[in-house]
């Protein structure tokens, strides 16, 4: 599957969801080699409407986006204008993400992603859309009353906002990013925010893990065949949200790799030694016995080493085939006629 199928597919994926229920709210973040970009919305200053009004661009060319900038953008009448905006968010910025990537950046940051920084920006934006999602506190008067409040659709309040992440995996996952994946994986799961895992190529461990741990779904699509689906599996399986999810059957994995990665070679170890203060992970016993965490001195039992001594199996004696005497039947003796 080439780059722009795969950005297309993506599109006509959001645009469900904003066909869905128009007051969504959508980001895209690019976990890159060497950094976290956003897509969509577009960040940092825009031009206002009227600095582009001022330089001649008609007011058709001016739309708001979901960070409540204003942009220009071309007119395009067989499209629907929230479609159009994030088909020309996606691409513009795509494109500069691109080109400013260097092949020496390339070359060495070849087997890197940063998909703790893209999961530490979306936990960040979803954040800060629930503090501006949630109802503000009610005014009281000195006497501690609570005033009333003339619009009753204000004194009612907006329901909780409801987020969830869902990450394209397109590479497997690195050892030296355990822990911050970790501390993300730990902060969906205390507010309650699923992380949706689509995985398209690579061996994705860590993120099967945070797909079983915060209540998500996770599909593996990594045969050439069943990438052609992608956009098929996009609708089915992540299109409910996590309150619709609670009637449907969600896709998950049958066998979640727990492996973990220690902290001292960044290695993933099956069997490890674990620190009994903060829970660190090492693949082998330190030199010096303290805790590259917390500067535990660890004291490890006597003889941890040493094989166990395993005592042998007595072996069961096997029972003769005999008549009533207890005598065994010769090897050529025939078989008995009738008396």
């Amino acid at each position: 599957m080439s780059l722009a199928q795969a950005l297309s597919n993506i599109q006509i994926f959001i645009n469900a969801h904003l066909a869905i229920n128009p007051s969504n709210q959508v980001a895209v973040i690019a976990s890159h080699v060497d950094c976290a970009e956003w897509l969509y919305p577009t960040p940092g200053p825009l031009p206002s409407a009227h600095t582009a009004l001022a330089n001649g661009e008609s007011s058709h060319d001016i739309y708001n986006g979901q960070n409540g900038k204003v942009a220009s953008m071309p007119e395009d009448a067989n499209k629907y204008r929230p479609f159009l905006q994030v088909e020309t968010q996606l691409r513009q910025n795509l494109q500069a993400l691109i080109s400013r990537t260097s092949p020496e950046v390339l070359s060495s940051q070849s087997d890197s992603t940063q998909i703790a920084g893209a999961l530490t920006l979306a936990l960040t934006y979803i954040n800060k859309q629930t503090i501006l999602a949630s109802p503000a506190a009610d005014s009281a008067d000195p006497t501690g009353h609570t005033a009333v409040q003339s619009d009753t659709s204000a004194s009612v309040g907006q329901p909780s906002l409801v987020s969830r992440v869902l990450i394209l995996s397109v590479s497997p996952d690195l050892s030296a990013q355990y822990i911050p994946i970790m501390n993300a994986i730990f902060a969906a799961q205390r507010r309650h925010i699923p992380i949706d895992v689509l995985k398209l190529s690579g061996s994705t461990g860590f993120l099967q893990q945070a797909s079983d741990a915060t209540g998500g779904a996770y599909l593996d699509m990594s045969r050439n065949a069943q990438r052609a689906a992608m956009l098929q599996a996009l609708l089915q399986a992540y299109v409910a949200d996590a309150t619709a999810r609670r009637a449907l059957v969600t896709a998950g994995a049958a066998d979640v790799d727990f492996r973990a990665a220690c902290f001292c070679h960044q290695r993933v170890v099956d069997l490890g030694f674990v620190c009994s203060v903060c829970l660190s992970i090492f693949c082998e016993p330190l030199p010096d016995g303290v805790c590259l965490t917390c500067a535990t001195r660890l004291e490890l039992p006597a003889g941890y080493n040493v094989r166990p001594a395993v005592v042998p199996r007595r072996k069961k004696k096997k029972k003769r085939l005999g008549g009533v005497s207890g005598m065994s039947t010769p090897a050529d003796a025939g078989t008995p006629g009738p008396i």
